[in-house]
């Protein structure tokens, strides 16, 4: 007897095989595409079972894709009719689970999808900027080499009026170099401490003394220094209202839960090491 072909070896036969002329001018999501015995399957399964998918096969052509998933859905419609019997636990909790989680979802959505008011945007927006300490960025180039002795004798050209893009260009390690050294504008956090804390005590136009890092010794020249202001609300609009939507979600959770009735009582007392018991599954 051959066994059912699985989703690979259809999609490998559709290649082969032309896609069948539409019954349907107007196809939907209730469009029915075929039945086995008195089961009808859907575009609206099809659907379903092609978004499932993994990218990969996602990625292959539309009628390829088309009978591969119809093979599929008729074989496994096939099977289950042919299943007598009761379901093992591992099924039907699995199928309640699923259902749980696809439904506290489309709630989720739901409160994703809800407008976000100028007043919440403006209020995410002032407890976020309105009241933070306005932050020190820097404009600074660097020379990065292997030694001490490399990076002190580069200080020396340097201190002797020799041109820092030009010594960076020639003889900095780092990806940097052949821009002259620039690293453009950063913040704090963006650079490993050690780097930090040195171009935060310089002043502008100094150059520095050596200064050691995990990936090697620096000369470092600051450049430049500005006070970083608050950006505006129109800039960071889209950022806020993922923000204000994510924090409707969290509260709605907290709210519903302490709305509903529920007792963990018979939770207590029972072993925790029980979950590991997936023969009861079977």
């Amino acid at each position: 007897m051959q066994k059912p072909l699985t989703f690979l070896s259809s999609l490998a036969l559709a290649a082969a095989v032309a896609l069948p002329v539409a019954a349907q001018d107007e196809p939907g999501v209730d469009t029915v595409v075929a039945t086995v015995n008195d089961t009808e399957i859907t575009l609206g399964h099809m659907l379903v079972a092609r978004v499932t998918l993994p990218q990969q096969y996602q990625q292959l052509p539309d009628d390829v894709l088309f009978k591969g998933i119809l093979d599929q859905l008729v074989q496994q419609t096939a099977l289950a009719d042919s299943f007598t019997g009761e379901l093992p636990p591992r099924v039907t909790l699995s199928i309640e689970n699923e259902t749980r989680s696809l439904t506290a979802g489309e709630a989720i959505e739901g409160v994703m999808a809800e407008d976000v008011s100028d007043e919440e945007l403006q209020a995410a927006y002032d407890a976020q900027y309105k009241d933070a300490e306005p932050e020190q960025e820097f404009n600074a180039s660097h020379i990065l080499v292997e030694t001490k002795e490399e990076a002190d004798a580069i200080k020396a050209e340097l201190d002797g009026g020799a041109d820092f893009a030009e010594i960076a260009k020639e003889k900095s390690t780092g990806p940097s170099g052949p821009g002259g050294g620039s690293l453009g504008w950063f913040g704090p956090g963006m650079m490993v401490p050690a780097f930090e804390e040195a171009v935060a005590g310089m002043e502008a136009g100094s150059v520095s003394d050596p200064v050691e890092t995990q990936f090697g010794w620096h000369v470092i020249k600051l450049n430049e220094t500005r006070t970083a202001e608050a950006p505006a609300l129109e800039d960071v609009r889209e950022e806020l209202e993922t923000q204000v939507r994510q924090t409707k979600v969290q509260d709605a959770i907290e709210s519903l839960t302490e709305a509903a009735e529920v007792d963990r009582s018979a939770a207590e007392g029972i072993d925790p090491t029980v979950l590991k018991n997936t023969e009861w599954l079977n």
